[in-house]
């Protein structure tokens, strides 16, 4: 379902994005990052629509910057990386101006523990899948990839249940890691 969103979005922006010829591809991804610290900023203070969309508009450019590149034949390796480490920069600023504004609060479990699991597995979703491309096998599969866990924290910051959405984050970003482990261990042995 993520995948067909995705692909959705992709052909919705590919003619938009051969029009953007004049502004590198790496400055797309600067601007997504900056967006995804005036989320941080609005979840920390508890501002939760416009956090949501902030985290929208960086959501747009992050699924922008690699089809200006790809549709202007401007695609880097340092491009590549640029986007990664931005990305989980966003990742984990985000949920921590969420714990910072009490958002990841759920029943008794203290806020910090939730939080903490949600930031651990979404890097480590990213980890798992860049150890694996380098030891020479894809590992792109998983309930949880940045896609789905920046939906999921759009939506929980829209209905004002940010806390469910960290959570839910945390849980599925560890039955992913999971997921790309088997995956490997099959294809690699």
């Amino acid at each position: 379902m993520i995948d067909d969103l995705k692909e959705s979005i992709q052909d919705a922006l590919n003619p938009f994005a051969r029009r953007i010829t004049e502004i590198n591809p790496n400055t797309l991804t600067l601007v997504g990052l900056a967006l995804s610290l005036i989320s941080a900023f609005f979840f920390a203070k508890q501002q939760l629509v416009w956090a949501g969309g902030f985290l929208l508009a960086s959501g747009f450019f992050d699924a922008l910057d690699g089809l200006v590149a790809r549709a202007n034949n401007r695609t880097t390796k340092y491009g590549g990386f640029l986007d990664s480490v931005c990305d989980r920069f966003a990742d984990a600023a985000v949920i921590i101006g969420a714990m910072y504004g009490g958002l990841t609060q759920l029943y008794s479990i203290p806020f910090w523990i939730t939080g903490t699991l949600a930031i651990f597995g979404s890097l480590m979703v990213s980890y798992t899948r860049a150890r694996a491309e380098a030891a020479g096998a894809k590992a792109s599969i998983g309930v949880a990839d940045r896609p789905a866990r920046m939906i999921i924290l759009i939506i929980g910051a829209f209905i004002d249940m940010v806390n469910f959405a960290i959570f839910a984050i945390a849980v599925l970003s560890f039955i992913t890691i999971f997921q790309r482990i088997a995956h490997v261990k099959k294809t690699l042995k």
